[in-house]
């Protein structure tokens, strides 16, 4: 018992391996970049048609429900950051506050949720990219849709993948510059969406508000409705400020830049969410964009609006990639300190000349190269919103036993009220999670069982982590 408890001492800066020291380049805007790049994204831009098929107009509500929760998670994320300045997230947290074992569940299950967000975001991008490779080039689309769409498989979800990694062993950063720049794309072009969709505004499509109620329950085509449903689905349209605590050992001055990072790439896209859904839901019915791949395209195309619709397109086309690569960076990072720790090979936390884990990325390459070309985009984001609950759960958890258990440590950012934002996000999460569909469910349970078994055969015995 007292091994499956022990808890991990944080080595950071020079304190490190020198094999395992990571640059430290980024700065605050570098991470609000990288926050922004990584929250607006496939939430918007492609999941919208699915929360808007799970909750009709009331999609707007669902949105501000999972709003509200993320932005608690990510003020505790923002304190332990500045407290535990080193990278993992909430892998690394678990392991210094509650213990080894709940360090394993939490990693495995982060390793669940960048996986299956970089797949999410890489078919989300696929869906914009593959008609217009169509158009242009006669691309046959069963080569751009999975089995479950009738194709063979997802290459350009996997193409987008591999030409990410290969970006992030250049160097982190220059993908941060890239990035940047490829989020003002973004920005620009959701603020052409509302601009060309407001004059089409009908106050008439949000009538009836709510036609499949609050709470979750199953309609009669089988699909899980609702207003919690939906935002058990698009509350992947809010997480990525996780991904910014991952970069701690590459940030300048984290104490000051980390939480600036985090709380301000939230309060950004929660802005522009409320705005864009707005726009959409008001300028066409629910039921006319409901679980398209391009519902921003498809609703400037049926308001006449043909050549703002390829725009959106070729944007999304150009500024997606900043989403699978801020979650990319995230999971090779969750990844590296899991192997510096012991519960993967060693030989994988080794950084190259340029300062990147080269062998991580190309394993995490591979690994979310097979869900991104074969399952459903909309499974793939449901059991991706499994992992991160747990996660937001934990820091939170972390955030207010450290509170209880070390009143008078230094916190660079003190979350306010944090009893009561940590309690929101906390039984936030759980409700969100209980309103996940039930298969979804299932497969964590099985996810963390079937981890649990390789902890108790592989990972017990391997750990390496300076503990206490």
């Amino acid at each position: 018992m007292n091994k499956l408890l022990r808890r991990k001492t944080v080595l950071t800066g020079d304190d490190q391996p020198h094999e395992h020291r990571m640059t430290r380049t980024l700065s605050w805007p570098h991470l609000v970049a990288l926050g922004v790049g990584a929250i607006v994204g496939t939430g918007i831009l492609t999941l919208i048609g699915v929360g808007a098929d799970r909750a009709g107009p009331s999609v707007l509500l669902s949105f501000a429900i999972a709003g509200v929760i993320c932005a608690c998670a990510a003020l505790a994320y923002a304190e332990m950051s500045t407290m535990i300045p080193a990278s993992g997230s909430a892998y690394t947290y678990s392991y210094v506050v509650l213990g080894e074992i709940f360090a394993w569940v939490i990693g495995w299950s982060l390793i669940l949720e960048y996986s299956l967000v970089v797949s999410t975001v890489a078919v989300g991008w696929s869906g914009y990219a593959a008609p217009l490779l169509h158009d242009w080039l006669g691309y046959p689309m069963n080569l751009a849709q999975g089995p479950h769409a009738g194709g063979i498989v997802n290459l350009p979800a996997i193409l987008i993948i591999w030409v990410v990694a290969g970006l992030l062993m250049l160097g982190t950063h220059e993908s941060a510059r890239l990035n940047a720049a490829l989020v003002v794309v973004k920005i620009v072009t959701l603020t052409l969406f509302v601009a060309v969709a407001l004059p089409h505004f009908d106050a008439a499509n949000f009538e009836p508000f709510m036609p499949f109620g609050f709470g979750k329950s199953v309609a009669p085509d089988g699909v899980e409705r609702g207003v919690m449903a939906a935002a058990a689905i698009i509350f992947f349209a809010f997480y990525g400020f996780d991904a910014i605590s991952t970069a701690a050992e590459e940030t300048k001055n984290p104490e000051r830049n980390l939480p600036i990072g985090i709380v301000g790439s939230m309060l950004v896209c929660t802005v522009i969410y409320m705005i864009v859904a707005a726009a959409a839901v008001g300028a066409l019915p629910f039921t006319r964009f409901a679980n398209s791949p391009e519902p921003l395209a498809l609703i400037m195309r049926e308001i006449q609006q043909p050549g703002i619709a390829k725009i959106v397109a070729a944007a999304a086309v150009i500024a997606l990639p900043t989403v699978v690569l801020a979650f990319f960076y995230g999971q090779s990072r969750i990844f590296l300190v899991m192997a510096r720790d012991g519960f993967l090979p060693q030989s994988l936390a080794r950084i190259s000349a340029r300062g990147t884990p080269v062998r991580i990325t190309i394993i995490t390459a591979a690994f979310v190269s097979i869900f991104a070309g074969l399952i459903p985009l909309d499974e793939i984001a449901a059991l991706a919103n499994s992992g991160t609950l747990a996660a937001f759960v934990a820091v939170a958890l972390c955030m207010l036993v450290m509170r209880r258990r070390a009143p008078d440590a230094a916190r660079p950012f003190r979350t306010p009220a944090a009893w009561v934002v940590g309690l929101i996000a906390i039984l936030g999460c759980c409700y969100l999670f209980l309103s996940l569909p039930q298969k979804t469910q299932l497969y964590f349970l099985i996810w963390n069982a079937f981890g649990l078994l390789v902890y108790f055969a592989y990972g017990m015995r391997k750990s390496l982590a300076e503990t206490r």
